[in-house]
């Protein structure tokens, strides 16, 4: 049987752990009770009974503040009330006489104390979140159905005359908002607050970040993205649409230049409000947007009732041991004012609950119960034993195809040092590059199953699915399937060449190889993960068009990921090359490396994914206004230095060049390595309780951390290679280029546990579980 603290640990919300019951705290205080008790420590028929029946037999007996009717208990808990100086009510237990220990209950009943004020502090701080949040969705649902009532009775008036369709029509202007990362940042910082803060807060929410978004209106640079409003019935409103997109992002810059050649009369109208019909497409983001706010919502208060839920229980489990130990009758007494505290006798969350799932069901559902639970309630996806089976099968047949490829190879002597080969120059190539792509998902599924273990919440951080990510085991399966194939396909190439066939005969299996991996790719059809690999394309989408699109997390983890992929993308270069050419009619591999354009591209392949990532961080600059990311902005720069600087030293092996490589190389590998271990990973703390680390750790070991940080180091050098040429004996130098960008690819997969471990502590810090989606409509008053 498990035990409670395993499934306390298991089921509690990680962004909030700090905020439940400290339950191993309080089984420490509960062992100093061990030299008091008695040696019988056989529990009596009404200790041994279920606990629900004991709870109800014992609270019978006891009255409200934990005295037994004609008698004194053990303890007496006061209950303070609500003051200036605090919080909600506090709790503190007294101790009397006829209790026998002394020290090692005065510190128990005062940890217990302490949790019990916590834990209502927190739900009472959570809960006004959540009920202002469901303030603002209910207004803006509101909102929504008027402008949609009022846009359906605009289209049913369309053949009236022009004088009647100007009366009925919505006198409003609509808006780009830029919804970056700087407005979520914002509304951050009231869900940052400490809970005294919080309580004294008389602002509401929304209407505190309607007059920060106000102030931005007054700013020169966003002035037109952020301040025209719309008026509606007599409401002055103003409408938020994000700029995730280069259409969105053309529009709000092509209306600021608009605006910017208007003179002050034009902008004003005359004096009276522009009128625009309002966009139907307009409408339906609107929709989406409060929809996804209502599923959030819904999410939080199921978080919050699974937080009350597991905070009662540990109550009870601790008091039963408790009473078990010391022999005294606590449970009933005690429990009875955790019943009547704040945290569970509040019944707003459950109400807001049912209302927010009837608002679903009525506007987003059709009245279907079933479809909006889908939403409301996504059902996880059962992990499956023949996935497991598969893994395994695949896993031996990789083994011993890939064996047998290796031995062949060595026999024929491909791999050895020979000034021409064309095996080496056309074939290798796709081999090298499935390998090093194959690995890294390998070495991502490993990352997921680290963040599993060790509870970092990697599906809130990417913002995916819970019913459509790719679990551990999926991503298992596809590597080995995949490389099998692979391994499968390249030893059947290799000994039908090794047969004798004539090679202009099979000249073409590589090419058809990555030509159905590509169409897998993108293939409509719902087979093989259809969803992940759309995700996936509209990721590099994302990535491409950079800094069009807004950047999230995903986006730019994904972008960091490319530059460890540099050399998989330069082979994936020349095979291109290779086979839209024609080059393999004729065998003529040498011909891309001959053209002009090829070694300009070969520049332009090296730069992109540094570049890429250096125009997400201008975009995250210029949507949060952090200075860091300019900082973080010339780390890249300095990548696509010497990845330039290594290009070109491949091409002109000259002594200036390998000078400018040094240099390049070696002020890039500083600028990295200060930037993985300070910002990063977050180490290399001095003050930090825990020496040269952060004062908050995911791992018990702390090993793991200073051996992962040599490692980095270690890695972090494997540039040298190019300087100093240094080759395995009798193998061709593609293998040993082919074994470094296998280390780069390790070293990433080691960074990205930790990156994503910083993440997830900044969020456990801010007790952030769900995402605060932005509202599109706010009401504005006439005196902003």
């Amino acid at each position: 049987m498990v035990k409670f603290s395993k499934q306390f640990e298991g089921q509690l919300i990680p962004e909030w752990k700090e905020a439940f019951v400290d339950y191993w705290q309080l089984k420490k205080d509960l062992k100093k009770f061990q030299p008091f008790n008695i040696t019988n420590n056989t529990p009596n028929k009404h200790q041994s009974s279920s606990v629900p029946k004991y709870i109800i037999s014992s609270i019978r007996n006891y009255s409200l503040f934990g005295h037994p009717h004609g008698e004194h208990g053990p303890i007496q808990v006061h209950r303070k009330l609500a003051s200036s100086s605090c919080v909600g009510d506090m709790y503190e237990t007294e101790l009397l006489e006829q209790f026998a220990d002394t020290e090692a209950a005065k510190e128990f009943f005062a940890c217990l104390d302490q949790q019990l004020n916590k834990v209502n502090n927190f739900y009472r701080t959570k809960e006004k979140e959540f009920m202002e949040r469901g303030d603002s969705l209910k207004k803006q649902m509101d909102i929504l159905l008027k402008l949609k009532s009022t846009f359906k009775e605009q289209q049913s008036k369309g053949g009236s005359s022009h004088g009647s369709k100007e009366d009925q029509s919505i006198s409003c202007t609509f808006s780009n908002e830029e919804d970056s990362v700087r407005n979520r940042a914002q509304q951050e910082e009231m869900q940052d607050m400490s809970t005294d803060d919080l309580e004294k807060t008389e602002v509401p929410f929304s209407d505190e970040i309607g007059k920060s978004m106000e102030m931005k209106r007054e700013d020169g640079k966003l002035r037109s993205l952020s301040g025209r409003t719309i008026n509606c019935q007599g409401k002055n409103l103003r409408i938020n649409i994000p700029l995730t997109t280069p259409s969105r992002t053309f529009s709000a810059i092509s209306y600021l230049l608009r605006e910017d050649l208007l003179n002050q009369s034009s902008r004003k109208c005359g004096g009276e409000v522009c009128k625009i019909h309002l966009n139907k497409t307009k409408l339906h983001h609107a929709e989406k947007m409060i929809k996804g706010g209502f599923i959030e919502l819904y999410k939080g208060l199921g978080y919050l009732k699974v937080y009350r839920n597991l905070n009662m229980l540990a109550f009870i489990k601790i008091l039963k041991k408790f009473d078990k130990v010391s022999e005294k009758e606590i449970l009933p007494i005690y429990l009875k004012v955790v019943e009547s505290s704040y945290f569970n006798s509040s019944d707003k969350v459950m109400k807001l609950a049912d209302e927010v799932e009837e608002l679903f069901i009525i506007n987003f559902a059709e009245d279907n119960r079933r479809k909006a639970m889908k939403y409301l309630r996504p059902s996880q996806r059962e992990e499956s034993h023949t996935v497991t089976f598969f893994i395994g099968l695949f896993t031996g047949c990789f083994v011993a195809l890939f064996a047998g490829y290796v031995i062949m190879a060595h026999i024929t002597g491909l791999y050895g040092r020979q000034p021409n080969s064309v095996y080496m120059e056309t074939v290798y190539p796709v081999l090298s590059m499935f390998s090093l792509v194959f690995l890294h998902f390998f070495l991502y599924g490993c990352n997921i199953l680290a963040w599993r273990k060790t509870r970092i919440n990697y599906n809130f951080i990417f913002e995916l699915a819970p019913t459509k990510d790719l679990k551990y085991r999926d991503i298992f399966l596809i590597c080995t399937m995949a490389m099998t194939v692979v391994v499968g396909v390249m030893f059947l190439h290799l000994t039908l060449l090794t047969k004798g066939y004539p090679y202009d005969q099979i000249h073409d299996i590589p090419g058809y190889l990555l030509l159905v991996f590509l169409l897998i790719l993108v293939c409509p059809f719902n087979i093989l993960y259809r969803s992940s690999r759309y995700r996936f394309l509209c990721v590099i989408r994302n990535i491409i068009w950079s800094p069009l699109y807004k950047v999230v997390m995903l986006d730019f983890f994904m972008a960091d990921q490319l530059c460890s992929q540099v050399p998989m993308l330069r082979n994936l270069e020349y095979v291109a090359c290779y086979y839209i050419t024609g080059s393999y009619k004729t065998q003529d591999y040498g011909y891309c490396m001959r053209t002009k354009h090829y070694r300009d591209l070969a520049y332009a392949v090296s730069f992109l994914p540094y570049y890429w990532r250096a125009m997400q961080c201008a975009r995250r600059w210029f949507d949060e206004g952090e200075t860091s990311h300019l900082v973080n902005l010339g780390k890249y720069v300095s990548a696509m230095l010497a990845a330039g600087a290594k290009v070109a030293y491949e091409k002109d092996p000259s002594i200036g060049w390998l000078c400018l490589v040094v240099i390049m190389s070696s002020g890039a590998t500083v600028y990295q390595l200060y930037w993985d271990f300070v910002k990063d990973w977050g180490l290399l703390q001095v003050n930090s309780k825990n020496p040269w680390l952060r004062n908050e750790l995911m791992l018990r070991r702390k090993g793991i951390y200073y051996f992962s940080m040599g490692l980095n180091f270690i890695l972090r050098l494997a540039w040298l290679q190019t300087v100093l040429h240094s080759r395995f004996e009798h193998v061709d130098y593609r293998v040993t280029s082919i074994f470094l960008a296998a280390l780069e690819v390790t070293r990433r997969g080691l960074w990205n546990f930790f990156r994503l471990e910083n993440e997830h502590l900044n969020n456990v810090g801010k007790f952030r579980a769900v995402k605060i989606v932005p509202l599109p409509f706010h009401e504005v008053d006439e005196e902003d």
